[in-house]
């Protein structure tokens, strides 16, 4: 093998040329991560405490007990947020901003550091005044930075840089939730598109360490606290039959992801346009301020059977309408949250429904195999999306049987009607294409 090949290859042992440098960087890259993601949530909860008091209370339970007029201000305030901090960071920094999976995929895992920095901040910001997204995106962008920082001063190659990246934006989804082995897997089977074996220890490193240096200042315990839900014949026939649905509402859901953020406003309308979407968010918050956050609240209420039907339902039509009208607005943030709780809506909704059929099984683990099934197909990660459940949930083997039955149709179905995910929103159908080509082809 040519010697500048072998120079682009992952160092699988530190005896490898150049792996010290490689190895170190993955290691910093984890340790930078961490930090900056406990950072990130100490802000975002601060932000959450200014705008909606509270303190120590949930961002649904300061909602509940905030007057009207504080959902509209403190949403219209979102909105002025968002616009400014948009033409801030056009100003800041030339051109256009480049998301984390087209860098990975088309740019070597290149990405501009003050403008994606700058993005990771105002995401936070938003996100705690209310704007229906996720808290995740914000360390992954910072696990990034920190991985094409340390690549460049380490000079890897584009390979070893686009593995580096993807392990970044990994270690923050680790370091942000406490899931040091989903967060590993994810940063391969979603954001690098490739489970190589000769990936998974940086991988692996990466996660770890940022999810062990954010414990010095976050809480080590399960985001989602739920009974040890057991599986019966009724849960598996219901994971069966749901699976293929949840991959439909996945694809319709995707798609309107998809086509918020190649609508997202341009020129003066970058200012205007968060005002509108933001304040009207704000006002339907009003009797429904389950619609304001990333939806962790709700799905924890949903999970241990703690929301009535009706709510579940109407929620399943506004909480997704809200997520895509924050992406119309151009307000940036996570996807991720949302989207588990689209499917622990769903799950929940349909759970209620089989219960009227076969009655006996707990609603709330109806709820829990949605959430996984909906993530898979939305994120098209089957694999990390069963280890992310066990580690939000600090459960395994009780619910495995439905929750992968679930898993595995919803995603077959998924792929076999849309091959974006959602984090391909922002890519062209041709990247698209590139993309699935290069996953599909065999290995060397």
């Amino acid at each position: 093998m040519p010697q500048s090949t072998m120079g682009d290859l992952t160092p699988s042992t530190l005896g490898r040329p150049r792996a010290a440098p490689f190895w170190l960087a993955v290691l910093l890259t984890g340790i930078g991560t961490g930090i900056a993601a406990a950072a990130l949530t100490r802000l975002l909860e601060m932000v959450q405490r200014l705008m909606w008091g509270g303190p120590g209370a949930s961002l649904l339970d300061a909602t509940e007990d905030a007057g009207a007029w504080r959902h509209i201000l403190v949403l219209f305030g979102a909105g002025l947020v968002t616009g400014a901090g948009q033409l801030i960071l056009r100003r800041l920094s030339s051109g256009n901003g480049i998301d984390t999976t087209a860098a990975i995929w088309f740019h070597a895992g290149r990405m501009p550091a003050l403008r994606t920095l700058g993005s990771a901040l105002l995401s936070v910001v938003i996100v705690g005044m209310g704007a229906s997204l996720g808290r995740e995106g914000a360390p992954k962008q910072a696990g990034a930075v920190f991985a094409n920082f340390f690549s460049d001063r380490a000079k890897l190659s584009d390979e070893q840089r686009r593995l580096l990246v993807a392990c970044g934006a990994g270690a923050g989804m680790a370091a942000a939730y406490g899931v040091p082995l989903g967060g590993a897997l994810f940063s391969l089977e979603v954001m690098r598109g490739m489970l190589a074996l000769r990936y998974v220890l940086p991988a692996l490193l990466a996660s770890v360490v940022a999810a062990a240096v954010s414990w010095l200042w976050l809480p080590n315990a399960p985001t989602y606290l739920i009974p040890a839900y057991p599986a019966s014949v009724s849960s598996i026939a219901w994971a069966v039959l749901a699976g293929p649905i949840a991959g439909v509402v996945s694809v319709g859901y995707v798609r309107a992801v998809t086509w918020a953020d190649r609508n997202k406003p341009q020129g003066w309308r970058r200012l205007t346009a968060p005002l509108l979407g933001l304040g009207l968010l704000g006002a339907i918050s009003i009797p429904f301020p389950q619609l304001l956050g990333n939806g962790g609240d709700i799905s924890q209420l949903a999970f241990t059977n703690q929301a009535a039907p009706s709510l579940l339902l109407t929620l399943l039509v506004l909480k997704p309408a809200a997520t895509v009208l924050c992406v119309r607005s151009g307000a940036p943030g996570g996807l991720f949250t949302p989207s588990l709780t689209v499917g622990a809506l769903l799950g929940a909704s349909l759970g209620h429904a089989w219960s009227w059929f076969w009655p006996g099984v707990p609603p709330g683990l109806f709820a829990l195999i949605g959430a996984a099934a909906v993530l898979a197909a939305t994120t098209q990660g089957p694999i990390s999306t069963v280890i992310l459940m066990m580690e939000l949930t600090g459960r395994d083997r009780s619910f495995i049987v439905p929750l992968m039955l679930a898993v595995a149709t919803a995603t077959l179905v998924a792929r076999t009607i849309e091959p974006r995910s959602i984090y391909d929103a922002r890519l062209t159908d041709e990247e698209v294409d590139a993309r699935q080509k290069t996953r599909e082809r065999p290995a060397q």
